[in-house]
């Protein structure tokens, strides 16, 4: 029961979290009427960019740092409670929330695409799957973050960070593209970041079938340490019914 509890709250945690929902379909929706060229859209990476990053982290926004700076939070945790199961819980309903999120939109995108014939859904099934993975890998970093940052500066934070590292990447591309150093730091951005790069490629299928479940499996890892970091983090904590 406290399960299920902790779960639905996440489903319900804000008011316009339904409206989000909403609006990101109808935004499928509106895309697929414009009068774009036939070949113009990868629906499936539109998905992965749209939904499984950029949703993230807008339903992860101020996931603990809310609750935190209002105080709430020692009620959430009061004792036997371990505060980890919070974490966990609120994990995997963000984790389910996007899974039914992914699949409403494939069908939304299966069915425009039907009906329209814009785009490209090639490869749509790994799309998901890859936009799904890297929904709950941006999540758990999120979240994480969330322990420790007030309010909704989480997702703030993350986003100006993605924005950053964009930005330094694209310098060191551009002038330093053979330097140890920017091979150093796409490494570091491929394996030890949210792997965009690695499940972007697997939902092309560029990669054999042994080497997409190693992309599989290394996320779902960075997944569980971002988690381990966030869990170890929030049991660390003290925390008093003041609000911010």
């Amino acid at each position: 029961m406290r399960a299920y509890e902790l779960i639905k709250e996440t489903f319900l945690r804000k008011r316009y979290i339904q409206l989000l929902h909403i609006s990101w379909f109808a935004t499928y929706a509106l895309l697929f009427i414009a009068p774009f060229p036939p070949e113009t859209w990868n629906w499936g990476g539109f998905l992965f960019g749209w939904s499984g990053c950029m949703l993230s982290l807008l339903l992860t926004a101020g996931i603990f740092g809310d609750d935190i700076a209002s105080g709430r939070i020692c009620v959430l945790i009061i004792k036997p409670f371990w505060p980890g199961e919070l974490y966990i819980y609120r994990l995997i309903g963000l984790s389910l929330q996007a899974l039914i999120h992914i699949l409403i939109s494939g069908t939304i995108m299966f069915t425009l695409h039907s009906a329209t014939g814009h785009g490209s859904i090639d490869h749509l099934g790994l799309w998901m799957l890859s936009s799904w993975l890297i929904f709950i890998t941006f999540a758990a970093l999120s979240t994480s973050i969330s322990v420790v940052v007030r309010r909704a500066h989480n997702s703030m934070l993350l986003f100006a960070a993605i924005i950053f590292v964009y930005i330094i990447l694209s310098f060191l591309l551009g002038l330093f593209p053979k330097h140890s150093a920017t091979e150093a730091f796409m490494g570091f951005l491929r394996y030890a970041c949210p792997p965009v790069e690695l499940l972007c490629n697997v939902a092309f299928g560029k990669y054999s079938a042994i080497k997409s479940l190693g992309c599989v499996m290394h996320s779902l890892l960075l997944t569980a340490v971002y988690g381990t970091v966030g869990i170890i983090i929030l049991c660390k904590r003290q925390f008093v019914f003041l609000r911010d």
